[in-house]
């Protein structure tokens, strides 16, 4: 069976990964490499593993992370189904199994806001990390007075937390943002719509989504 640990070493894979990221900087947009595909896949396999879901299930949300943002080599536009595409070709080629693939590429392929489902519950827990991975160490530029929104949404972001109640019953997005930077109004109107992408996702999974900033629960 395909690992996790398969995944991350093969050197391909890494080249996707580099080279995708690279046209996103050229882009202007925000980190897309190892850092981000390493912290969604362990966010997704922490959301299952405490949901209790078996470990092969939480193996499989784990690879379809670090994978699910590799379809930007291609384009940005449409990368979600292009990426489940090259993953599907990338596993099928390491022998996984019919079963596996499908799951994870289907996973990948609804992982982005315009075309985004929680088919399953792989690709809701992809969502819900992929969409929660908001920090300041993603924006490369630099140069606050050149800042667009998206850059000042991201730098403002002191801290952020992804967390499960006890009684597994909601997940928070807890932030905590320098509203000098950035009022909550501009995260409002950049994320909106990530927010509520989230709030499928966790139905999906038996919990409820909010969103808690500078301690007010605002979703």
């Amino acid at each position: 069976m395909l690992t996790y640990e398969e995944i991350t070493k093969n050197e391909a894979i890494k080249t996707y990964i580099r080279k995708a990221d690279e046209s996103l900087t050229a882009l202007g947009y925000t980190e897309h490499s190892f850092a981000h595909v390493t912290r969604v896949a362990n966010t997704a396999g922490n959301i299952l593993t405490t949901l209790g879901y078996p470990e092969r299930d939480v193996e499989l949300a784990k690879i379809a992370a670090y994978l699910h943002d590799i379809g930007n080599l291609v384009n940005r536009t449409d990368h979600a189904q292009s990426g489940a595409v090259m993953a599907f070709r990338i596993l099928d080629h390491l022998g996984g199994s019919p079963e596996e693939i499908a799951t994870i590429t289907t996973a990948i392929g609804n992982h982005d806001e315009g075309t985004a489902f929680a088919v399953n519950p792989i690709a809701a827990a992809l969502i819900l990390a992929d969409k929660t991975d908001v920090r300041r160490s993603r924006v490369r530029n630099r140069e606050a007075t050149t800042f667009d929104i998206h850059d000042r949404v991201n730098y403002s972001v002191e801290k952020s937390s992804t967390k499960i109640n006890d009684e597994k019953t909601e997940i928070t997005l807890e932030l905590t943002i320098d509203t000098d930077l950035c009022p909550v109004m501009d995260y409002f109107e950049i994320f909106l719509g990530r927010m509520i992408l989230c709030r499928k996702a966790a139905e999906k999974l038996g919990l409820q989504f909010k969103l808690n900033i500078n301690g007010q629960i605002l979703l």
